[in-house]
């Protein structure tokens, strides 16, 4: 079987715009499979994959579902049913691109389901809620949303539209993705993952032209919250040959409560998959608010820094840093690959530096000071270097380890950072 369009939908309320949906996807010359995922009533016309089968893949019985008339349980059984549907076509290699429409409730299952996919696999969602906060339905994968306009509720000149434009963006998106592949661009050169901030961008664009020298790829995510977020989704998907993960500042954020934290699990997937990474501790010396007016008042009084109008900086206590020196051992603890921790004694940012408003040797001591306590040098080399994470020799060095991890047996690495 071909790799087809997976169109998913709650047949049972929208069946009319789903087999329209279809039928345009087949007039373009692509196959597709239906995946019904409606659970109160009968599908409107005969799906691929039953609404059965998709509650039976998350261990729900439709019928006991519909007995109970919970809504959330049912909702909820359905998206992990979708989800783990799909993720099996995909690795069957049946699986081309999905699409789907719906409300609330539709567009929770149909993006748990497309969240699921790597990125880069098409995705388009036509969506009520699109024209509002989508980032639970987006989360960190790429996934196009396409607001609905109208209410999907049969058939009109604004729905057919809308439709239209759906079914015409997963089949280019499809066609796209299949040039791609025959041409061979999906699989040049090996990827590195790297995390910066304006404040460590000296370093991070050093480290990119040092191994795009070395006939690496480099994709460096801004760690404002989401780019860790998509960092940690691509490692996951095993992306990556190697992870220069130079700016972890979305740990404080996480920690002390910025608006540009990554959530819990940031600086976990690479330790999990294996993946030889650099950590280092970029801009653990910030947490980022909004304008100054925006600044929770308890944090009025600390040592606050106007980055723009509308960035603020605050400034990480010793407290704080020794919290984080302890998270960040705890997790690189948990590594099955290769890792090393690279610290720069003089100064983690552009301004914690002398003169600087952010320079604080207690604070950066009591950071570095917790990870020498709390790392297990049996997983993790701790590599101390006399450097600020500006200087260019500590760009020079993050290259080298990293080199040296993906390739074991070339050659030790002295504690300057040069391959002997």
């Amino acid at each position: 079987m071909a790799a087809a369009i997976l169109v998913i939908g709650t047949l049972d309320t929208k069946g009319e715009e789903f087999e329209y949906l279809c039928t345009q996807i087949s007039a373009r010359g692509h196959p597709y499979l239906v995946m019904d995922v409606g659970v109160m009533g009968v599908p409107k016309f005969q799906p691929h994959i039953a609404a059965a089968e998709v509650a039976s893949a998350a261990g729900h019985d439709l019928q006991a579902l519909r007995e109970r008339a919970d809504r959330g349980e049912a909702l909820a059984a359905m998206a992990q049913g979708a989800r783990l549907l799909a993720t099996r076509l995909f690795n069957q290699g049946k699986l081309a691109g999905v699409v789907s429409l719906g409300g609330s409730g539709g567009t929770s299952i149909a993006t748990a389901a497309m969240q699921a996919l790597p990125v880069g696999i098409p995705k388009v969602m036509v969506s009520t809620m699109a024209s509002g906060d989508i980032r639970p339905y987006v989360g960190a994968k790429d996934i196009a949303m396409l607001y609905s306009v109208v209410d999907i509720a049969g058939l009109n000149r604004v729905a057919r539209q809308i439709f239209d434009n759906a079914a015409g963006a997963i089949c280019g998106m499809v066609e796209q993705r299949a040039r791609q592949t025959a041409h061979g661009s999906l699989a040049e050169k090996p990827l590195i993952g790297a995390t910066m901030f304006g404040v460590t961008t000296p370093c991070v664009t050093q480290v990119r032209q040092l191994l795009e020298e070395k006939g690496f790829e480099v994709l460096v995510f801004h760690a404002t919250g989401s780019g860790g977020r998509a960092m940690e989704t691509l490692i996951q998907d095993r992306f990556f040959a190697g992870i220069a993960d130079i700016t972890t500042t979305e740990l404080a954020d996480e920690l002390v409560g910025g608006i540009l934290s990554a959530g819990p699990h940031r600086l976990e997937a690479a330790a999990h998959t294996g993946t030889p990474q650099v950590v280092s501790l970029g801009a653990l010396d910030m947490v980022n608010f909004g304008p100054l007016e925006t600044v929770p008042a308890p944090f009025r009084g600390r040592r606050l820094y106007q980055h723009n109008p509308t960035v603020t900086l605050m400034r990480t206590t010793p407290a704080e840093c020794a919290s984080l020196g302890t998270l960040i051992a705890s997790k690189l603890n948990r590594s099955i690959g290769p890792t090393a921790l690279l610290v720069p004694l003089r100064g983690i940012s552009m301004i914690d530096a002398p003169g600087q408003p952010f320079h604080d040797p207690e604070a950066d001591e009591a950071l570095i000071q917790a990870l020498r306590t709390h790392l297990d040098r049996k997983k993790v080399t701790l590599v101390e270097l006399d450097l600020h994470i500006n200087d260019p020799a500590f760009a020079q060095a993050v290259v080298t380890w990293l080199l040296r991890l993906m390739q074991p047996g070339q050659g030790e690495v002295t504690a300057a950072g040069s391959l002997q």
